[in-house]
């Protein structure tokens, strides 16, 4: 385990720690229920998804598969996307025919056409067992609310809130150190 996945962990067991008195003191067993299965099945499909999202990265950087067109400035790419600003000026060979021009448009498409190992091989991390898993987590807990009657929905959809606000501080405050410590 990172550090940083560390630090994300023992802070949402830390918060957890202070939800279940927070529960248990201001409403009833009905609210803990459904604060610990929504708080746990978040927390579960943010990891997994953080998991998933690493091993397709550090996949990628292994076999040197890069996606991002690096040939334009990021600020061009927001502020002139299809290049109508560009410096240089393109000289039209001459007019094509359009029939001709929807012919080459269909041979470029068919050329970059992808197969369907490819798509599966970059569709790992969207359907990795991690995040299967706790995504059935979080429905098989709704349903056990539901079907049980406990099911309160403000407070099932507070705690499914708060894990991922916990993930994003800890990422920006880490980020933040990283830079401090980079510059000073």
């Amino acid at each position: 385990m990172t550090s940083i996945n560390r630090k994300i962990f023992l802070s949402l067991v830390a918060v957890d720690i202070v939800l279940i008195p927070l529960a248990l003191i201001f409403f009833d067993i009905k609210i803990l229920w459904n604060t610990q299965i929504g708080f746990i099945s978040a927390a579960l499909v943010m990891f997994a998804s953080m998991n998933s999202y690493r091993r397709m990265v550090n996949t990628r950087v292994e076999h040197d598969i890069i996606t991002m067109d690096d040939s334009k400035d990021v600020i061009d790419k927001l502020e002139d996307p299809h290049d109508l600003y560009s410096e240089t000026v393109e000289i039209p060979e001459e007019e094509k025919d359009f029939s001709e021009t929807v012919k080459e448009e269909k041979q470029k498409l068919k050329e970059n056409r992808r197969t369907l190992f490819q798509v599966l091989k970059d569709t790992k991390a969207a359907l990795s067992l991690y995040r299967l898993g706790a995504y059935a987590v979080l429905i098989l807990g709704f349903l056990y609310l539901n079907r049980h009657g406990l099911l309160d929905i403000p407070s099932y959809i507070v705690a499914l809130g708060i894990p991922p606000i916990v993930v994003v501080t800890i990422l920006i405050r880490s980020k933040e150190n990283h830079i401090e410590n980079k510059i000073g």
